[in-house]
Formats: C-alpha cells, sequence, structure tokens
C-alpha cells in the first residue's frame, strides 16, 4: 500500500515513529518538514517509485494525503 511506504519514507526522512504520520499530516506544520526534508523525500519518493515529481508538483504537496494521490496517480 503505498500510504504505508510512504509512512517509512517520512518516518526515516524526519526521523519520527510512523505512529505520528496521518493521511491527513501537513508536511511542514504537522510532521516539522523543512524545505531540505522537502527535498529529501522527493527525491526517495522518486527513488523508491521510478518517476519524476515536477517541481510546481512538490510546492503544492502539502500533506502526505497530497504526495500518496500523486504516486498513485503516477505509477
Amino acid at each position: 500500500m503505498v500510504f504505508e511506504k510512504v509512512k517509512e519514507i517520512l518516518s526515516e526522512q524526519l526521523d519520527i515513529p510512523e505512529s505520528d504520520i496521518e493521511k491527513d499530516s501537513l508536511l511542514v506544520e504537522d510532521l516539522g518538514a523543512d524545505s531540505l526534508d522537502s527535498i529529501d523525500i522527493v527525491m526517495s519518493i522518486e527513488d523508491e517509485y521510478q518517476i519524476e515529481v515536477p517541481d510546481e508538483v512538490i510546492e503544492e504537496m502539502k500533506s502526505v494525503d497530497d504526495i500518496v494521490r500523486f504516486i498513485e496517480n503516477n505509477t
């Protein structure tokens, strides 16, 4: 399931427990991601799913669900 893999990636990149990550969690406000974290997260997602995430899409990704939906729609 995409959500479970995204939780794993976010947990590793942000050094937080997977149990703290919900689908409606906001990356910055709830999970504490900064711009460098965002780059690392996107690179991990691109590697994991062999997809490219355009810059304009990265800017629109505000929640965990945004990431999950992008992956589901592009794989």
